[in-house]
């Protein structure tokens, strides 16, 4: 495909990551989280047992949570995930000759209302790339699901290419090590390198998601682009609700055994997370720090996601081009 083609209005680029409440108050965050929390995909249980327990018990109580929690690490310029994937958006257009936008699964911009748009625009073939390194059917299948919403409106379909997942791409491989040892040329190493994934329920593996094999390919990658000893690279998951089992360890229960094996000084990232968010701001690097360092920890450093850094740019880029092949 040449230059002139690959700058053709034909084509677009959409990024797209979870979603992020319009504002640090509960009325949006409730509005934020009861579309979350709706989603088939995030939360199965049938309708007539999950509505009444998440309109009248969950959300008038974890809106206000959430919202103290959103205060603390909102930015001058907005909700940090929206901002960071903005500045994905804007370096990613530096590198590519057609529109990139980005989307939310949750929230503002909508996937349908930014695949309209671009049609309407004459857009013909886009190119989605979820912005989740490792697979899961609660977060990247829901992109898809809203994808195929938005196919079903339209009289004249666009072609659309949609990456499925990019952990074991080489370019993200470096990227993420590339992070790690970044860090430890500034603070020098740890004990341990604990990676803390967002969990999902245990049963939803059991019927097939492929997300915790992933996340223990991401962990043993990096451990073997590190070299270092795989048993310096502990693998958690954090963010569980509700009653049911999820994946384990915990991150939060993993981190009050640590002291006593004789892990003192801890360094940990989420490399599930493709830019910083509450999850990482707050629960990881506030909440989780506090647990671990209760129990005898003594050094406790978050290293930041891959937010807008070159090297992950580099990463989108380079997908992009290998979806856009043969079209």
């Amino acid at each position: 495909m040449t230059a002139q083609e690959l700058s053709s209005s034909d084509y677009a680029v959409v990024l797209v990551n979870l979603g992020t409440p319009a504002a640090p108050e509960v009325p949006a965050i409730k509005a934020y989280l009861n579309q979350f929390l709706s989603d088939k995909r995030v939360v199965d249980y049938p309708d007539w047992l999950w509505q009444p327990i998440l309109q009248l018990a969950i959300l008038p109580f974890r809106s206000r949570k959430v919202a103290k929690a959103y205060q603390s690490i909102w930015w001058p310029e907005g909700s940090p995930l929206r901002v960071i994937t903005e500045r994905q958006v804007n370096a990613l257009q530096q590198r590519l000759p057609m529109p990139v936008r980005y989307a939310m699964t949750y929230g503002e911009p909508a996937i349908g209302n930014t695949l309209k748009a671009l049609t309407e625009q004459g857009v013909k073939r886009i190119v989605i790339l979820p912005l989740y390194p490792q697979y899961s059917a609660t977060t990247t299948a829901a992109v898809s699901d809203q994808v195929g919403d938005f196919l079903r409106s339209c009289r004249n379909q666009p072609e659309i290419r949609f990456h499925k997942h990019y952990h074991q791409h080489p370019l993200y491989r470096q990227a993420l090590a590339a992070s790690v040892r970044q860090h430890w040329q500034q603070h020098g190493q740890a004990d341990a390198l604990l990676l803390s994934f967002h969990g999902i329920p245990k049963r939803f593996v059991e019927l097939g998601d492929p997300y915790e094999a992933h996340c223990f390919e991401t962990a043993a990658q990096l451990a073997e682009d590190l070299g270092w000893p795989q048993d310096k690279v502990i693998v958690s998951f954090q963010s569980r609700v509700g009653k049911e089992q999820w994946l384990q360890p915990y991150t939060d229960q993993l981190l009050q055994t640590l002291p006593a094996k004789g892990i003192k000084n801890l360094q940990v990232l989420s490399p599930a997370f493709a830019a910083d968010c509450l999850e990482t701001l707050e629960e990881l690097s506030v909440e989780n720090k506090e647990i671990y360092l209760h129990a005898g920890g003594e050094s406790y450093q978050y290293i930041a996601a891959l937010n807008d850094s070159s090297p992950h740019i580099d990463v989108f880029a380079a997908i992009v081009q290998q979806q856009l092949q043969g079209w």
